[in-house]
C-alpha cells in the first residue's frame, strides 16, 4: 500500500450547472462516459492534458456535483480551464467552509461532528445503513441497547436573528441542559441561522421549543425537521 495523496490534486465542481460546466471545457477529452450517463456516487474517467482524470459524481454539498481527481502536474491547468469554461455560469471559488455551511443546510453528517466512534448511526438518523432484521451479526445486542436508551439523538434547529450556535454550545429547555450543538452557522441560503444538535429524545419531536446558550445569552430556537434545503430534482 503506497500512500500518493500528494501526487494528485482533486477539484470539486459544484451547483446545478456542475454538469454543463465540464461538458464545456474543451480541454477535457476521452470521455468513457457521457456525464449525464453518470449516476450519483459513480465514476467515469477521461483525459486532461493527456493526463488520465477520474470524475466522480460525488461532493459533500447537497447538490449535483463531480469531483475531478488528476495528476498534482496537471491540477492548476485543469482549475483555470474549469473556472474560464464556467464564467458565463457564473462560477465561484470557493474553500472548505463553504462546503461545509452547504452540507449543513442539506443536513448531512460530518465526521467529528455528528458521527464519531461514540455514535450508532440510529442516533445520527442513519439506521439504515445497518440490517437491523438480520438475525443475529456482530455488536447488534450493543446497538439494541443503545437505541434501547436515552441515547440523545440527532436534530434540526431553526431560530431567528442573527446569531448561530456553534458546535459545542449547549442546549436547553427551561433551565434543563438537554443537548448540545454539533455543528451550526448562519444559512446564506435561508437567511436565519441553523444548527444540528444531538438532544435527548424527549426533547426531538419537530416543533419543540428549545434554547440554545449562546456565550451567556439563551436564544430561542426550534426543533425542525432535516434537511434544511432539499435542491429540486
Amino acid at each position: 500500500m503506497a500512500d500518493v495523496s500528494d501526487a494528485f490534486g482533486l477539484i470539486a465542481v459544484q451547483g446545478p450547472a456542475a454538469r454543463a460546466i465540464l461538458q464545456a471545457v474543451p480541454e477535457i477529452s476521452g470521455w468513457e462516459d457521457p456525464l449525464e450517463d453518470v449516476p450519483y456516487y459513480s465514476a467515469t474517467h477521461a483525459a486532461f492534458a493527456g493526463e488520465p482524470l477520474m470524475i466522480a459524481r460525488t461532493g459533500y454539498t447537497g447538490e449535483d456535483g463531480f469531483e475531478l481527481l488528476a495528476p498534482a502536474g496537471v491540477a492548476p491547468a485543469l482549475w483555470d480551464a474549469v473556472r474560464a469554461a464556467g464564467t458565463a455560469a457564473g462560477l465561484e471559488p470557493a474553500g472548505l467552509a463553504a462546503r461545509d455551511t452547504l452540507r449543513l443546510e442539506a443536513g448531512m453528517p460530518l465526521y467529528g461532528h455528528e458521527l464519531s466512534p461514540n455514535i450508532v448511526p440510529t442516533q445520527a438518523g442513519l439506521g439504515r445503513t445497518v440490517a437491523g432484521d438480520k438475525d443475529d451479526f456482530v455488536g447488534k445486542a450493543a446497538l439494541e441497547a443503545i437505541v434501547a436508551s436515552d441515547a440523545p439523538v440527532l436534530v434540526g434547529l431553526v431560530s431567528d436573528g442573527r446569531r448561530a450556535g456553534r458546535a459545542g454550545y449547549e442546549v436547553f429547555a427551561g433551565s434543563e441542559r438537554v443537548g448540545e450543538i454539533t455543528s451550526g452557522a448562519l444559512s446564506p441560503t435561508l437567511g436565519h441561522p441553523i444548527a444540528m444538535a444531538f438532544v435527548a429524545p424527549s426533547h426531538a419531536e419537530v416543533g419543540t421549543a428549545l434554547s440554545i446558550d449562546i456565550r451567556g445569552t439563551r436564544i430561542p430556537a426550534t426543533v425542525t425537521a432535516l434537511p434544511f434545503y432539499r435542491r429540486k430534482k
